[in-house]
Formats: C-alpha cells, structure tokens, sequence
C-alpha cells in the first residue's frame, strides 16, 4: 500500500469555510449563553469569548475570521433577543466581522513563528481593530437612542477588547497545534 503526502498549501477552502461557520455558530451561542457578568443587562455583557473571531481568523484566513465574527454577531444578537436590523446587520455584524479579517490579513501561521514578538503584535492589532469597532458600534448605538456614546465606549471596550487582548495571543499557538493535528495534510486559508 502507497501513501501519499499533501503539500502543506494543498487542498479545498472548504475545510477552513466549515469551521468558520461552526466557529460562527459556537460564537454566537457562547456570546448570547456563557457571559457571566452582565455589564449593562440586555445591551452589553462581558463577552469572555469576544477573541474567537481574530483567532479564526489568523489560523483559518481572514474570510474565515469575517464569517465567524459577523454571523456570530447575527446568531448572538437573534438569540439574546437584541436584533436590531440596521444596527446588528450593518455595523455590529460587519465592524465584528472586521475584528476577525484584520487579524487574518496581517498573521499567517505558514508565515508567522508565534514568538513573543509576534503575539505583542497580535495584541496590539487586536487592540486598535477593537477600539475602531468599539467607536463605531457605540456611534450606532447612540444613533439610535439605544445607549449613550461614551457609556457604550467603557462598556464595550470592556466587554470586546479586553478579552480579544488577553485570548487571541494566549490561545493561537495551542489552537494552531489542534488544527494542525487535525488536519495534518494542510489546507487553504479561506
């Protein structure tokens, strides 16, 4: 019997596209179910698990890390009962959606070595997309009469920012392991 090795850059996007829809799926229940603290109850809670869609999309691509974070801002806000369509459907999902492409555009695991350099750098990218989504959804908010400008700026710098600083540098090099062991042949960022 002959076994045959994949080339690291072979295969489908359909393996990265799958897991960023089931990354989606799992953002948005773990936003609208696994939120211990409620920062302002049925606006703004604290998003333990706001670093998912930058992690998807450094390991996965930065079309990957957009899905998971808008769709799971679609599945979070229709769950937790906060579907506003302007509002969740054009800034909330896309400017989420954008904490997830970014970080996807500037990292690729098969060009990046995860050193402390390069998880500063995660960081720091995290940072400046979160506060740039942060102003915007707050903008949005405060649009619409819903929350004011700068309450909405503290709250959901704590709520998205924090654990997107601390999560996506603390987690990527395991996370990269995990999917390198299951899918040890590679695949195509998507």
């Amino acid at each position: 019997m002959q076994t045959t090795t994949l080339p690291k850059d072979s295969g489908s996007s359909l393996f990265p596209l799958v897991l960023s829809i089931v990354a989606a799926a799992a953002t948005g229940v773990l936003w609208a179910y696994a939120n211990p603290i409620q920062l302002v109850p049925g606006v703004i809670q604290w998003r333990i698990f706001a670093f998912l869609p930058p992690l998807v999309g450094i390991l996965l691509g930065w079309k990957s890390g957009f899905i998971c974070g808008y769709l799971g801002t679609i599945v979070w806000s229709l769950l937790a009962g906060t579907f506003i369509p302007a509002h969740s459907l054009l800034i909330d999902g896309i400017m989420v959606g954008l904490t997830g492409l970014v970080p996807g555009v500037m990292f690729n695991p098969a060009k990046t070595s995860f050193d402390k350099g390069a998880l500063l750098r995660i960081a720091l990218v995290c940072l400046v997309v979160g506060l740039a989504m942060v102003a915007a959804v707050s903008a949005s908010l405060a649009f619409l009469g819903i929350f004011p400008f700068w309450w909405a700026v503290g709250y959901l710098g704590l709520s998205d920012i924090v654990p997107m600083l601390i999560g996506t540098p603390l987690l990527v090099v395991p996370a990269q392991k995990i999917l390198s062991a299951a899918h040890p042949a590679g695949f195509k960022r998507f």
